[in-house]
């Protein structure tokens, strides 16, 4: 069987900049949302909670579903080397205290810190999902993406 992974993502958004996890590959920095992978018997407030101490060392209040979104790695530019199959679903969230890498309690592989990317201008285009900026910008009403990226 196939695994399909549940992940969960917070939309923490502050004077038109998104507060990511910042991680580099050979062409520079990258930005992701902070969260992630489901564990059993976890709801996926619980989840983000949890992700969002273990990535940014801060609490957040788990707000309203935004979006989902699913990823097929086959389907998009790192299909050589990626057979991901996820669903993700991204909440709005509010920051309960200052984000504070030194107090993140386990951070992702390659992450190197954490970032107010500003959803139009420098860094905006090495956001993941590539999709997510323009339609935060956009305002998109849409809950269910597709498989994008």
């Amino acid at each position: 069987m196939y695994p399909v992974r549940n992940s969960v993502k917070a939309l923490i958004i502050k004077d038109g900049s998104l507060l990511c996890v910042r991680k580099r590959d050979e062409y520079g920095a990258y930005y992701l949302l902070p969260g992630g992978g489901q564990e059993k018997g976890e709801t996926f407030p619980e989840t983000l909670r949890r992700e969002c101490l273990e990535e940014l060392g801060a609490a957040v209040r788990v707000g309203v579903l935004r979006y989902i979104r699913e990823y097929i790695g086959r389907n998009h530019e790192f299909a050589a080397t990626d057979d991901a199959h996820q669903v993700e679903f991204m909440f709005e969230c509010e920051l309960l205290g200052a984000p504070d890498s030194a107090l993140a309690s386990h951070v992702d592989e390659g992450q190197d810190g954490i970032a107010w990317v500003p959803l139009v201008g420098a860094g905006s285009e090495r956001i993941y999902p590539r999709v997510l900026p323009g339609r935060l910008r956009d305002g998109c009403a849409e809950l269910y993406w597709g498989d994008v990226n």
